[in-house]
């Protein structure tokens, strides 16, 4: 679903962070905002409520130009968590090009994580993605407080499906890189399929790492 402007030469790819209110979304991009060393990299745009849970979104853009002068940029956005925010969901994860969904590792939160992910796979197919392509990454945070799922226990439970989990404290920056990257790398190579990115760009697959990850 990337949105190619060939007149101007620049290809623009959507990622989606999704998952229960205060599960660790909006500090993901944050975090990454301040690791990150993209080529082009913009301000972190904000729309809160009073109570500091995102209303609306949160928009990181990040891009390169590849040697062929093509202008590849990123935008990153999150949805609400709240449930009253169902319409806003859809919204924002339409024309989805990857998805982080964003668990909270706290046992008191497996009820609330799996009504999220229920929630993800049915807008999923509400704004006309298909869900068994969808690049998707499952990053459980919150790793730093106490009773917390264990690691074993998470790889179990999700040993059957095909996403790649990782396990983060966002808040400290750990695990946020990886989890850009584990979906990245999930990406690349549908991009270069529909754009050519090696062929005519000159951006095969660790260079277009290099210049998202630094």
């Amino acid at each position: 679903m990337t949105d190619y402007d060939e007149e101007n030469s620049k290809l623009t790819v959507k990622f989606v962070y999704y998952g229960p209110a205060m599960s660790g979304k909006t500090t993901n991009l944050m975090r990454l905002h301040d690791l990150l060393n993209s080529q082009l990299k913009g301000e972190i745009m904000t729309m809160e409520t009073q109570n500091d849970r995102t209303l609306f979104f949160d928009l990181l853009p990040l891009g390169f130009k590849t040697p062929s002068g093509l202008l590849v940029k990123f935008k990153l956005f999150t949805v609400p968590g709240q449930v009253a925010h169902d319409a806003t969901r859809k919204a924002v994860l339409s024309r989805a090009d990857g998805v982080v969904f964003v668990a909270d590792s706290q046992r008191s939160q497996g009820v609330n994580n799996s009504e999220s992910f229920n929630n993800l796979v049915a807008n999923i197919g509400r704004v006309g993605l298909d869900f068994d392509t969808l690049p998707l990454v499952i990053q459980f945070n919150k790793r730093d407080l106490p009773e917390v799922y264990s690691e074993e226990e998470l790889r179990e439970r999700w040993a059957k499906t095909p996403w790649p989990l990782v396990f983060s404290v966002a808040m400290l920056g750990e695990g946020v890189r990886e989890t850009l990257k584990a979906l990245m790398t999930q990406v690349y190579p549908l991009l270069d399929k529909r754009h050519k990115l090696e062929a005519v760009h000159g951006m095969d697959f660790d260079a277009f790492m290099t210049a998202t990850l630094g």
